[in-house]
């Protein structure tokens, strides 16, 4: 696992289309943008099945921009 520090604002890039943006630090949260091309869906890890095999996993939701 990488694990990265960011200020409010400052970006983090994945390859040369996609990016993350520190948007918000509230009391202990942090939001994040996600930048990426039109049609690319985005899966938060909290609500994706972890397992395959896993009892009533939550169900997925796609984000896409």
């Amino acid at each position: 696992m990488l694990v990265l520090s960011r200020k409010l604002g400052e970006k983090i890039c994945i390859g040369e289309n996609i990016s993350i943006t520190v948007v918000d630090i509230d009391r202990g949260k942090i939001r994040l943008g996600i930048d990426a091309p039109a049609g690319r869906a985005h899966l938060s890890a909290g609500i994706a099945p972890l397992k395959a095999g896993a009892t009533n996993p939550p169900e997925a939701s796609a984000l896409s921009t």
